[in-house]
């Protein structure tokens, strides 16, 4: 078998084990508050249609998730426009591909997830035609293999979330940041690849706010690239201002609802930079791009160990690549520059927003997934120049490979509030019939109760579930509103009480649910995120 041939068989690999990885486990991991709000909105729904201040059987929950089929993407837009943060065309998609796939798929869940492991497999062989153009088709496959087997990006195709859809259009963007710079040190300008960057860049608008940065890195990069080789520069800063336009003008339409989204409260969650906390975040993105083994959870001995097997493998193969990268630039590779001015810029506009905007978007790994594509790009493209064993990238890929599966096992990147392990301390007495009341603000609180019904609803075969509305001054009149709840017919109730930002001391003692008495359990309390704290009602 000749090499060429060889070459595209291993794609071939890294394209099935991409996909396969991506789709291990995709409905076993319980849902979390972020793709609650994505399923609410991608089925047509809004939250409008949960009811609130009534008591839910959690059986009856599956009737606010099913798909609304007539409902339109403009009904969607103006959902999302009133009711969440995000442009729209992320969850018009997702509503198209529940009615084509979920009448053939194991569960609304897997449907749901599965749109983003699309995308995410199609990244593989996205960064492959990246790298294939900017450095070689070696440095392509390279690029494609740690793709497919980066546990980062396994954690964001398993999300249901707009993050792969966006990582792939930033993907496709770079491409065409590469072919535009190729023209221009080769002294031409091709219309068509300015019209697909162009037309790449106002898709990625309407899919992610983030794409904002990841559109004034490209323009500060070109820029850059123009003012390296000076030619002709007239006529490429001609066909920018055009993009530009483009870009701005096709945006228009959805500028107020983004105005007006910056000043809601769903975006408060953001907490405030801790000195220079907000760069050895970025730095461990970094490495878990590469590595990721079990720290969240685990005895403290498991998580040292892990904390330094990822800290070693990641931050060997990092350096490893950065010599390679070195010998790209001294090669002058424009493609290098490009990539690493691409990746500085969106890093430096991180920073801008943590340290003069005061939120540290840094805080959370997935928020990284705007300049993921180049990074990992760098990286393959420094280890296929660097590297002259082969052994040595098997070693790598195997690493990466087991921390995909710590990822799929859910060992590794939990999901934040950790449903899974709040159902099950809240059924730890399955016997006794339940009742969990959630207190809630605002339409993040009535999300973050759903995935925990929905949760409970996998652990149990019967409970119920109720939204009570707080006053912004306190949880009492959901104390009120408690007692006025229908009688129920049990003689002894396990209730359980959500109050997000309640504080342990201020739970009170005793609570009067219907014609029961509720005492206080003083050691079942708990907090993940939220706090939680069981009452033991009698009639």
């Amino acid at each position: 078998m000749n090499n060429r041939k060889l070459h595209y068989l291993a794609l071939a690999g890294a394209l099935f084990l991409g996909a396969i990885l991506r789709l291990g486990n995709l409905d076993g991991k319980f849902l979390w508050l972020d793709e609650v709000i994505t399923a609410i909105f991608s089925l047509g729904r809004n939250y409008n249609n949960v009811p609130l201040n009534v008591v839910i059987p959690l059986h009856q929950l599956q009737q606010i998730f099913t798909l609304v089929p007539e409902v339109s993407c403009t009904q969607i837009a103006q959902n999302i426009a009133l009711q969440s943060t995000h442009p729209p065309l992320f969850f018009c998609l997702l509503h198209r591909w529940f009615g084509l796939v979920n009448p053939l798929s194991p569960s609304w869940v897997w449907t749901l997830r599965s749109f983003s492991v699309l995308w995410g497999a199609t990244e593989v062989a996205a960064i492959y035609l990246l790298n294939t153009k900017a450095f070689s088709p070696s440095a392509g496959l390279t690029a494609a293999v740690m793709m497919a087997v980066s546990p980062f990006g396994v954690y964001l195709s398993q999300e249901a979330r707009h993050y792969t859809l966006p990582v792939l259009l930033i993907t496709l963007a770079l491409l065409g940041l590469i072919l535009i710079q190729q023209d221009i040190v080769s002294k031409r300008l091709r219309v068509s690849i300015w019209i697909f960057w162009t037309t790449v860049n106002i898709i990625g608008l309407y899919v992610h706010y983030f794409f904002i940065l990841a559109i004034v890195a490209e323009i500060v990069t070109l820029l850059g690239v123009m003012y390296r080789h000076r030619r002709n520069f007239l006529r490429y800063s001609i066909a920018l201002i055009l993009a530009i336009l483009a870009i701005i003008v096709s945006f228009i339409p959805w500028l107020p609802v983004l105005i007006g989204h910056f000043s809601r409260p769903e975006t408060s969650w953001i907490p405030s930079p801790h000195n220079v906390a907000p760069i050895y975040q970025i730095f461990a993105t970094w490495l878990l791009t590469i590595a990721t083994f079990p720290v969240e959870n685990q005895p403290i001995a498991i998580a040292i160990l892990s904390g330094l097997g990822t800290l070693i493998f990641g931050g060997g193969v990092l350096w490893l690549s950065f010599k390679g990268i070195k010998q790209l630039w001294r090669s002058n590779n424009p493609s290098t520059f490009t990539l690493a001015s691409f990746t500085i810029v969106v890093l430096l506009e991180f920073l801008a927003i943590v340290y003069f905007l005061g939120k540290d978007i840094t805080i959370t790994p997935r928020y990284n997934f705007v300049y993921y594509p180049a990074f990992l790009a760098l990286v393959a493209a420094g280890l296929n120049r660097n590297l002259e064993r082969p052994q040595t990238f098997s070693l790598i890929f195997l690493g990466s490979l087991l921390s995909c599966l710590f990822v799929i096992s859910n060992l590794a990147f939990q999901k934040p509030y950790n449903p899974q392990q709040v159902a099950q301390t809240i059924n730890h007495e399955p016997s006794i019939p339940l009742m969990v009341v959630m207190g809630y603000r605002d339409y993040q609180n009535v999300a973050l109760g759903l995935s925990f019904a929905l949760a409970l609803e996998k652990v149990r075969d019967s409970g119920d579930f109720v939204f009570l509305e707080r006053s912004p001054n306190g949880y009492n009149s959901v104390w009120q509103k408690l007692a006025l709840l229908p009688p129920l017919k049990a003689p002894l109730l396990n209730l359980w009480v959500i109050a997000p930002d309640l504080r342990h001391r201020e739970y009170p003692p005793q609570l009067a649910l219907s014609k029961h008495s509720c005492l206080i359990d003083s050691e079942q309390h708990y907090r993940i995120g939220v706090p939680y704290q069981l009452y033991r009602c009698k009639n």
